[in-house]
């Protein structure tokens, strides 16, 4: 992937030093399996399970989704996981812990146990067309980028590389609706990552416009509710836990938002000209606690924070709460 340059930074964080006094970074935590010369090309996502344990997502055909330990020791692969999920989440219900995603390429959107098997398995085909991008055959097509699960089991999917549109299903798969877009008044440019904004009441949608370089809030009906944070480095993922919003920024930060958009931390900033908003990084210039293209963000029970980059090697950087 490519991204545009941005011709001014405006936020005012970047101007002061970088805020983190509430998380210390955990340089090479992460314990690859044996025999295994790096994670893998990573264009994914991170979540963390219910036990603590750490769900990384890769293009490797044999390692889509790998996992973990709280130590960062490798536990095991997930059976059969997809090598395409470019955003996913874990979600503990009534009836087990699942993951949830959409397959890029596949273009379809699944519900996994944390063992791999299907529960069930939602094709773009659900989809109006109405709702998709059209090429000049008339073809229609899907590109979706990230999802979240509401509280009462409800479907958020974001159509990030494709139309822009926020698809809605019910817990059983049922297909809803769809609101966003490109048009007024969402303009969006590419709507790459979203989640459930649990700290309100009733909950909304934050999401990642990224090429805006903004945040925003969306009703789960679909009205555009606001800016939540502006003039950022490209956020590509975002997360909710407690108090706080985790942006993950690609062109090379992560920042810590409170309820009111505030700037509470911020973690990774790299202004080093090169290395960010990329793939290409090699591991041998990798250097603790400074990110490259932050393309996943995760929170733990205990406040810890998890961040993938999009990266060919894959690297997953950490930062554990005081």
């Amino acid at each position: 992937m490519r991204f545009t340059a941005l011709a001014a930074l405006t936020l005012t964080a970047l101007l002061l030093p970088a805020l983190a006094a509430e998380w210390k970074v955990v340089p090479d935590w992460l314990k690859l399996q044996e025999g295994r010369p790096n994670l893998g090309n990573q264009h994914g996502d991170v979540a963390v399970s219910s036990k603590g344990e750490v769900y990384v997502s890769s293009m490797d055909p044999k390692a889509g989704v790998q996992v973990y330990g709280t130590d960062g020791k490798w536990l095991r692969n997930v059976p059969d996981a997809p090598n395409d999920f470019h955003g996913f989440v874990i979600k503990k219900q009534a009836d087990g812990e699942f993951i949830y995603g959409p397959r890029l390429g596949g273009g379809n959107i699944l519900k996994l146990t944390l063992e791999g098997k299907v529960v069930l398995d939602i094709p773009s085909s659900s989809i109006p067309d109405d709702f998709k991008v059209k090429n000049k055959e008339g073809k229609t097509r899907v590109a979706m980028t990230g999802m979240d699960v509401a509280p009462n089991g409800d479907w958020f999917v974001t159509d990030g590389y494709a139309s822009s549109y926020v698809h809605h299903f019910d817990k059983n798969g049922k297909y809803l609706k769809s609101f966003g877009g490109k048009k007024a008044p969402y303009n969006f440019t590419t709507l790459h990552k979203i989640a459930v904004d649990t700290r309100f009441t009733p909950i909304r949608i934050i999401a990642c416009d990224r090429e805006a370089m903004r945040v925003v809030h969306m009703s789960t009906e679909g009205e555009l509710l606001g800016v939540v944070a502006k003039d950022l480095l490209a956020p590509a993922a975002i997360t909710v836990q407690g108090d706080y919003a985790l942006v993950g920024e690609i062109r090379g930060a992560v920042s810590v938002l409170d309820k009111e958009g505030k700037l509470v931390a911020r973690l990774g900033l790299n202004t080093t000209p090169g290395e960010t908003g990329n793939n290409k990084l090699e591991p041998a210039k990798w250097r603790p606690g400074f990110v490259t293209a932050p393309h996943g963000v995760a929170f733990d029970a205990a406040g810890d924070i998890f961040v993938s980059e999009y990266n060919q090697f894959g690297r997953v950087h950490r930062w554990n709460k005081l």
